[in-house]
């Protein structure tokens, strides 16, 4: 281990103190550790602390892949852990520069390449700090922090303030999904009790609708067997009689009309229910949408970021498979002018090619025909494009038999959805 990364790793466990000086062998008085010179070469895993080694292998390597390795040197144990048990398995190796050290080293470089490009331009402590500021506001978070950790001029503050950055970006992640399906969930108990409830309210009106026609049924035949058998003796009880039938005449009228306002009131019902079976048949799909959604980005989140606990192995399993668009050319057709450059990062760093079209703002719309001859899929959101860009696109794709795809909205996850699901199996042209 150098003297630097031998003097940063005890100084990453001690507290921090104000202008801490060491007192290395070999110097007759103690120096201060922010004079040191800094070493021309980066830090290999092995010369950093050893706290810092579970937050690089959770973070920077993909549990897929730190199986794939650990496999691949025969290490016992590996072949039937879990994902917390892989985990393990790769923070122990990270003990010297042993063969298993080596590999991940090797891996960390070969993966973070770009991120280790970009950081090497940072001459001086200053320059490495903003490159980490503009990485975290990209997202950019796995490579950026082996670049910076390994970095030349990484000063133990700078460790501990990336360090602390990425540990409770962590917890964020794992609060906001957690609030999110409490969302969800609430969505669907309310919408089932909704569904109850209009039930419930159209079998007590098919039930009084029944009950009352039984009963106006049954009096008109007493009625009528009553008079029949009557044989009025005289001419007052035959006014008796018309008057008792008058009466009754009168109260069948107005269980007509009742009848009739029921009904009318039922109509009206049915017609809400129906109303509100569309509105919870929506709700539904935007729920799936949002589900589906969700599931993608934290897929790619768990890559990015280590989860906490063996009770998500799952989760964590599943995001092990990485999402690959193997060079499919993308064409993003709307949206808003401040979300282009991310979108494209995030196509790009999917392994795919980005085209863009704002749908007639500035761009010509003539061009949309041409963009869409040298993509491989169009995608645009609903929410923010024209009707007229929107139809040209679908006819310029069915005329060159290409594929579309309508986002619900212009945001980052929906697209990542869309490419989950137009990427392709294989690499285009295989």
């Amino acid at each position: 281990m150098s003297n630097r990364a031998a003097i940063l790793s005890t100084v990453l466990a001690m507290p921090a103190q104000p202008q801490a000086r060491l007192l290395l062998p070999g110097h007759q008085s103690p120096i201060d550790v922010d004079t040191l010179e800094a070493p021309k070469q980066r830090n290999r895993i092995w010369d950093l602390h050893h706290s810092l080694y579970c937050s690089i292998i959770g973070t920077c390597l993909t549990t897929a892949e730190l199986r794939a390795i650990l496999l691949r040197l025969g290490v016992h144990g590996a072949q039937g852990a879990d994902d917390h048990g892989i985990h393990q398995i790769g923070v122990t190796l990270v003990s010297g520069p042993k063969a298993g050290a080596k590999q991940l080293q090797k891996a960390l470089d070969r993966r973070h390449k770009l991120a280790l490009n970009q950081c090497a331009k940072a001459k001086d402590t200053a320059a490495v700090a903003a490159f980490w500021d503009d990485a975290m506001k990209r997202g950019d978070i796995p490579g950026a922090y082996w670049a910076v950790l390994t970095h030349p001029a990484t000063t133990n503050d700078l460790v501990k303030k990336v360090f602390g950055e990425v540990h409770m970006l962590s917890h964020l992640v794992g609060a906001a999904n957690r609030a999110d399906i409490r969302r969800l969930r609430q969505l669907e108990d309310d919408n089932a009790a909704l569904a109850a409830t209009i039930a419930r309210q159209q079998r007590q009106l098919r039930d009084g609708f029944m009950a009352r026609d039984e009963a106006i049924r049954r009096l008109t035949d007493a009625l009528a067997r009553r008079a029949g058998e009557m044989a009025p003796a005289n001419d007052a009880d035959a006014r008796a009689l018309s008057d008792a039938l008058a009466e009754r005449e009168k109260r069948l009228s107005e269980e007509v009309a009742r009848r009739i306002a029921l009904t009318r009131r039922l109509d009206k019902l049915t017609a809400e229910l129906a109303e509100a079976s569309r509105g919870r048949q929506s709700a539904e799909r935007e729920r799936d949408a949002l589900v589906a959604e969700l599931t993608v980005a934290e897929r790619q989140i768990e890559r990015l970021m280590p989860v906490e606990g063996q009770e998500e192995g799952k989760e964590q399993e599943e995001a092990g498979d990485s999402l690959d668009l193997h060079q499919l050319c993308v064409l993003y057709v709307g949206g808003r002018s401040h979300q282009i450059p991310q979108l494209k990062d995030l196509v790009e760093r999917l392994n795919g090619r980005f085209l863009h079209h704002d749908g007639g703002v500035e761009h010509n719309a003539a061009l949309i025909p041409g963009l869409i001859s040298r993509a491989h899929i169009a995608l645009f959101p609903v929410d923010c494009i024209s009707h007229e860009a929107a139809a040209a696109v679908k006819r310029s794709c069915r005329l060159m038999q290409k594929r579309y795809l309508p986002l619900r909205t212009a945001s980052l996850a929906c697209l990542l959805a869309g490419l989950a699901q137009a990427a392709p199996s294989r690499p285009i042209g295989s």
